[in-house]
């Protein structure tokens, strides 16, 4: 594991084997259930209704969706999940590690 400095004083973790570009694939994956549950794209209003729910703020959410946060916490995404009814599984990638 190497750290890297993310702009903020603090210290990000790196891992070879968990690598993207841009956005962190989770904010992604999120954002397909949402999308999903809704029935439509992402607006205010779902996000209000997660936060109402249990999910983090409003404002956490848009910063994942709409502007540039890359890194979420994990938290924070399994909280987003769980308001709207959703938990994530661990399974067996397809390729053999």
């Amino acid at each position: 594991m190497r750290s890297k400095t993310n702009g903020h004083g603090s210290r990000t973790p790196l891992y070879k084997s968990y690598v993207f570009k841009d956005k962190d694939p989770a904010i992604d994956e999120l954002r397909t259930i949402v999308e999903r549950h809704f029935g439509h794209r992402v607006t205010g209003s779902d996000l209000a209704e997660i936060e109402k729910d249990g999910g983090p703020s409003i404002g956490c959410m848009r910063g994942w969706f709409f502007r540039d946060t890359k890194r979420p916490q994990n938290p924070t995404l399994e909280a987003a999940g769980r308001a709207i009814g959703y938990e994530r599984v661990w399974r067996r990638m397809g390729r053999n590690r």
